[in-house]
């Protein structure tokens, strides 16, 4: 179907994508609030802007998308197309990355990563969290 779509249908559709508050985004808020765990959004004065503070813990977790990210796993494939378009920019966000948490790491915050496709289990990633934020984890 993506082969059919002209530059404009396609550029419209990515378009749409978003940067915060995406599905699972949700899932992991949810999740940790049900935790009872209490967090604050998308802080500016922190690197990168995580998705979820916990300020007197000084942790933070981030919710990658796997396409995105460039997670080792099946949903972090190659589009099958624009190779010159896409590979430079997978880079630069994987490149983002690394700087964002190795600057939280001097300022002393410690940081999850939670993938897109690790969601498939919940109770697998409810213990990674809990774990994380207990401070027995990392």
């Amino acid at each position: 179907m993506m082969d059919t779509l002209t530059k404009t249908e396609r550029s419209e559709r990515m378009r749409r994508i978003r940067g915060r508050d995406t599905a699972p985004e949700w899932v992991v808020r949810r999740l940790v609030h049900a935790m009872g765990y209490r967090y604050r959004l998308h802080v500016r004065d922190l690197p990168g802007k995580p998705d979820l503070v916990f300020r007197g813990r000084r942790c933070v977790i981030f919710v990658h998308g796997c396409f995105w990210h460039r997670h080792d796993c099946h949903l972090g494939r190659l589009p099958k197309s624009n190779l010159q378009f896409w590979l430079p920019k997978f880079e630069a966000n994987k490149e983002r990355d690394a700087r964002t948490l190795s600057a939280l790491d001097a300022l002393g915050w410690r940081v999850l990563t939670v993938w897109e496709c690790e969601l498939v289990d919940k109770e697998k990633i409810r213990k990674k969290i809990m774990e994380f934020l207990e401070g027995t984890g990392r």
